[in-house]
């Protein structure tokens, strides 16, 4: 008899549910399973449907913005090679340059030589200038009879004056050595810092007038110990007051010589920074 009877029908619910308690909601579900069924496959076909139907519209918006911007594009190329053309190049005009002249030097005039012509006059034409002279005057003069006189200038037909183009080459100032600021080996004072500070207290001559104004504080100095250990350049970075300021520089500069710092065992050129205390006796 099952066999003749549809799972899904409501017989097969009817026949299961015989005996039993019918308002429980179990035989409810049941009776209403295959309407759910069909309308979850109804749902699955209709949203595949609209995704389909999706798929396409976009598709065919996306190839309709490419035709239009193709043609944009195709407008664009266009016009940019319509501007790209070349303009029609000016023939120049022709210029007539006038031809150079050059410049030509004056050649130092060569000796020319006088030919005096010997004409015969009557002794009434002749002057006291062209008077001949007689056989004591023209042993007399150094000059021989009948030799020419000759302009001043030069005897060799081949000089020419030249012009000389000079080149006035400037010398190159050499460059100053840099000056370090950290090194190696820093400059030393001989015997250390101890040494170094009892030499200027020894050495510094307190200003009267800052004496006088009880003027106290510390005067940082910085200077070059060169190469060699002398003290080059000095200056005052800061300062207490211009007496005092005055006379650390002038200390300074009367200092002895380090023993220069080195970079890479080589002596070079240090900035060292000196603090100097000026206080009175007494305060």
């Amino acid at each position: 008899m099952a066999k003749d009877v549809d799972l899904s029908s409501r017989e097969w619910t009817d026949i299961i549910f015989e005996g039993k308690n019918k308002e429980f909601g179990a035989y409810e579900l049941r009776n209403q399973s295959v309407r759910r069924h069909n309308l979850a496959m109804l749902s699955v076909v209709v949203v595949i449907i609209l995704a389909l139907l999706i798929s396409l519209f976009v598709g065919s918006i996306e190839r309709a913005e490419e035709t239009i911007t193709g043609e944009a594009e195709q407008e664009m190329v266009s016009v940019d090679t319509a501007q790209d053309e070349p303009e029609p190049e000016e023939e120049p005009e022709e210029r007539f340059e006038e031809p150079e002249v050059e410049e030509v030097l004056p050649e130092e005039v060569l000796n020319t030589v006088k030919v005096t012509e010997i004409a015969i006059v009557n002794d009434d034409e002749v002057s006291k200038e062209d008077e001949v002279k007689n056989q004591e005057e023209l042993t007399q003069t150094e000059t021989a009879f009948g030799a020419s006189d000759f302009d001043k200038g030069t005897d060799d037909v081949t000089v020419v004056r030249e012009v000389k183009n000079e080149v006035v080459v400037e010398e190159k100032k050499p460059e100053p050595e840099k000056i370090f600021t950290a090194v190696e080996e820093s400059p030393k004072f001989p015997g250390g810092d101890a040494e170094l500070y009892k030499w200027l207290s020894k050495n510094i001559r307190y200003p009267e007038m800052a004496a006088q104004n009880n003027i106290q504080g510390r005067v940082t100095v910085q200077f070059v110990v060169e190469k060699d250990g002398a003290v080059g350049e000095v200056k005052v970075v800061r300062g207490k007051d211009p007496d005092l300021d005055k006379e650390a520089v002038r200390v300074v500069k009367s200092l002895p010589k380090f023993i220069p710092g080195k970079m890479n065992g080589q002596s070079v050129r240090v900035w060292y920074t000196l603090p100097i205390n000026f206080k009175l006796q007494g305060s």
